[in-house]
């Protein structure tokens, strides 16, 4: 029978049977679609623009941001400052690879995508993969933002890779959230108020558990700051089984994705299976709380840092460290030299040991104070440098060589606090500026306390104008006459007004009880 009129009809030459595509094929459609749709994220207004303020603000806090403590990075903290600032990148990454998913059902195509041999599974894996050119330009600022910190000379500490991970597994994550979100719920418009639920949700949750260890642990990001840092054995964080979390659970975000677009192989079945294996397996490995050997070992740093530090000699003076600061000991070497240099009196000569100490019983989010020394000459150090710590330091060092310790400089209030602060502030590069960073006040007026690693120096508002003046005074004339009346400078007994006419200066302002040399605060 001849084919009916106008009928065209096709057959496959003979011997040749239609194929499907081959695997090869198959995968080579996938990274196709892929670079496609990241060339396409790339275009989005809120990747790049976040991208764009990602990058600035990053140069930025390396360059130009510093108030010259970051010129003596602890690399165990520096590691955890790259993990915040991604998770805005990955916002806009799960907004932006959810409106790609769902583009089709916007434009009314869905309905071509079933005569296309490509099947939906593979587009969403596909989508998936074009996420991963933003974490790997999250990997490269973490990557030279830590590179950048480790290389400057007065870097000290150890970083962790499983820390440094966890900015690009963010965006990761952010973007398989992203897709499997499109497919369970093909609404264009759920992305902006799942963020917005979220947020509302972990502030919640946070709230109502109050920090607890186990919940803290299932966010992406968990910073705990507030402690100075801590030597790198006791930081006590779960990092890599947190790490192995992440990793886990966006493996998982995928082949949930895939399964819901249909593709149920066996294959995807058995990822899925490994990826909930290895999620569970980072939840249970970071849900314990700090060990008691860890705690042991904070009190321990604590209370009996000696036990744990290695003690060097710089001039007629010791300075005792945790094993990652010792290489910072020439630093305070140098600021006490400069301070002693102008002291009178056996204070000039005096052996002094220079100790650092921590307060680790807290945790790592605790801002707890170090108590004064009660041992005569020992001067405390701090974990951080740089910046407002070396006029606090050069406060601490003056108060010891003035009250003879720690606890005598914290109970002091006379007159002996324009010596403190004098011989304090004298050696640093801008003095007034120095005088106005380490008050409480921000000023160089009026009454206030000046910040040293532990006990703080009270100042009146006399003996900050006296202080404001001998710090305008050439400092070789100030330390001649410092040094001529070192006995009378560092009694209880001498009256503010003494002091100023000892070294030249106007008293100024209304004295005071403190000022008039009663050694007591009360007017």
């Amino acid at each position: 029978m001849s084919a009916p009129t106008g009928t065209i009809t096709r057959t496959a030459p003979t011997g040749v049977e239609p194929s499907a595509p081959g695997p090869e094929s198959r995968t080579a459609a996938i990274l196709a679609l892929a670079r496609f749709e990241a060339r396409e994220l790339l275009l989005q207004i809120p990747v790049l623009a976040f991208i764009a303020l990602y990058i600035a603000y990053v140069g930025w806090r390396m360059f130009f941001g510093g108030d010259g403590s970051e010129d003596f990075p602890v690399l165990q903290d520096v590691d955890r400052s790259t993990q915040s600032t991604p998770m805005l990148l990955g916002i806009a990454v799960f907004v932006c690879v959810n409106r790609a998913v769902l583009r089709s059902r916007r434009q009314s195509t869905d309905q071509h995508f079933d005569i296309l041999p490509m099947e939906s599974w593979r587009r969403t894996v596909a989508h998936v993969l074009s996420v991963l050119p933003f974490a790997a330009i999250t990997a490269f600022v973490v990557g030279f933002q830590y590179t950048w910190a480790a290389l400057k000379p007065g870097a000290v500490g150890h970083g962790s890779p499983a820390e440094l991970v966890v900015g690009p597994l963010v965006v990761l994550l952010a973007g398989a959230l992203g897709v499997l979100l499109a497919r369970v719920i093909p609404v264009g418009f759920v992305a902006p108020p799942f963020v917005i639920g979220a947020f509302v949700l972990t502030t919640l949750v946070s709230a109502l558990t109050q920090g607890t260890h186990w919940v803290s642990w299932l966010g992406p990001v968990v910073q705990d700051v507030g402690a100075d840092p801590f030597p790198s054995d006791l930081l006590g964080r779960p990092a890599a089984w947190h790490a192995l979390y992440l990793t886990g659970l966006t493996v998982l975000l995928l082949c949930l994705a895939v399964l819901v677009s249909g593709g149920r192989t066996r294959l995807v079945k058995s990822v899925t299976a490994l990826a909930l294996a290895a999620t569970a397996a980072g939840v249970a490995g970071q849900s314990p709380g700090e060990p008691a050997s860890l705690n042991a070992a904070r009190t321990k740093a604590s209370v009996s840092p000696q036990r744990e530090q290695t003690c060097v000699r710089h001039g007629r003076s010791t300075y005792c460290a945790f094993p990652e600061w010792t290489g910072r000991t020439a630093d305070w070497a140098a600021s006490v030299d400069r301070i002693q240099s102008r002291a009178g009196g056996s204070a000039g000569g005096e052996r002094l040991t220079v100790r650092q100490r921590i307060d680790a019983r807290y945790g790592l989010d605790s801002d707890a104070a170090i108590a004064p020394s009660t041992t005569p000459g020992t001067v405390t150090v701090g974990t951080r440098w740089g910046g407002n710590r070396l006029p606090e330091f050069a406060v601490g060092v003056a108060s010891v060589l003035v009250a003879g310790d720690e606890t005598a400089a914290g109970e002091m209030c006379d007159a002996r606090a324009v010596t403190i602060m004098w011989l304090a502030l004298s050696t640093q590069p801008d003095p007034l500026t120095s005088l106005r960073n380490v008050r409480l006040d921000d000023s160089i007026e009026g009454s206030a306390v000046a910040l040293a690693p532990t006990s703080p120096v009270s100042m009146s508002a006399q003996q900050t104008t006296v202080v404001r003046e001998l710090l305008r005074q050439p400092h070789y004339s100030v330390a001649a006459k410092v040094k001529a009346h070192w006995t009378e400078l560092t009694s209880p007994k001498t009256s503010t007004a003494r002091v100023a006419e000892l070294l030249g200066v106007p008293a100024g302002g209304k004295a005071t009880a403190a000022d008039k040399g009663s050694g007591s605060c009360e007017e």
